[in-house]
């Protein structure tokens, strides 16, 4: 796309308000921000096509459906110039949810959810292990999670 994102207030409001519920629908986030559902159909468009707005996703309670251990994972490469081919073999484990490229001790920090320690074990021993590129893992197990939330983005007057 050669065109230049200009988000405006509007924008920003309808950004909030669906990472907020994603399910609402136009009308109804229409009326909330004083708009047609038109106009929030065409600026959803907008959001979508300039890949800000990148789907919606649903938000389950693991724990309820057996997932108990949650782990974050900082991995040591051997070389930096190997994060790439690391990476995609990060993507084939379906435990691993969330990576990111770090600076500091870790080359990369994963978020691994697992049933139980023995699915833990196997995803620490027997995959992540196994990837070339990775020199060493030091792994932290989370007690609870405190709260997760999206930064805000919409102006506050």
């Amino acid at each position: 796309m050669g065109a230049k994102l200009n988000l405006d207030k509007l924008d920003l409001q309808i950004i909030e308000a669906m990472m907020a519920n994603a399910e609402i629908s136009y009308a109804e986030l229409g009326k909330k921000l004083f708009v047609s559902g038109g106009t929030i159909h065409v600026r959803i468009k907008k959001l979508q096509e300039f890949s800000i707005v990148k789907g919606t996703r649903l938000n389950v309670d693991l724990k309820l459906l057996g997932y108990d251990i949650t782990a974050f994972v900082g991995i040591f490469l051997e070389k930096s110039s190997l994060y790439d081919s690391v990476a995609e073999e990060l993507k084939k484990i379906p435990q691993i949810v969330r990576l990111n490229y770090t600076t500091g001790n870790y080359s990369m920090f994963i978020e691994v959810v697992c049933k139980d320690i023995a699915q833990l074990r196997f995803v620490l021993h027997d995959e992540l292990q196994k990837i070339k590129g990775i020199e060493r893992t030091e792994t932290f197990i989370s007690l609870e999670e405190g709260f997760t939330r999206n930064v805000p983005v919409a102006p506050t007057d």
